[in-house]
């Protein structure tokens, strides 16, 4: 795998999140706890939601404009007939989040 920096895990708070724009479009990274973070599309499917902007809580994330709740490791929605959100792997070395290059290039934004 090929890895791209993308910030130090102390520039997001813990139970936050960040908006990372990338040429395929942007991505939501969680800090769920002291050194867990998560990457994912940053769009709800339902009603476009911003989720860099929604309640983080455990490993999920809800939605700031209707309360879908999404699974952070999954993606899989709760609750909801259907939703999904796309996931990246991300890890952190030494306070840096890092999320894997060659996946976001396989995606389609």
């Amino acid at each position: 795998m090929s890895w791209i920096d993308i910030g130090a895990i102390d520039e997001i708070p813990v139970r936050g999140a960040r908006k990372v724009k990338t040429k395929l479009g942007c991505l939501a990274v969680f800090r769920t706890d002291e050194n867990t973070v998560f990457a994912t599309s940053n769009v709800c499917p339902h009603k476009q939601g911003p989720l860099n902007e929604g309640i983080v809580h455990g490993t999920k994330v809800t939605c700031p404009l209707h309360n879908w709740v999404f699974d952070l490791e999954t993606g899989v929605a709760q609750g909801a007939d259907e939703g999904r959100i796309a996931t990246y792997a991300v890890r952190v070395e030494d306070g840096r989040i890092l999320i894997d290059a060659e996946v976001l290039g396989q995606q389609a934004a």
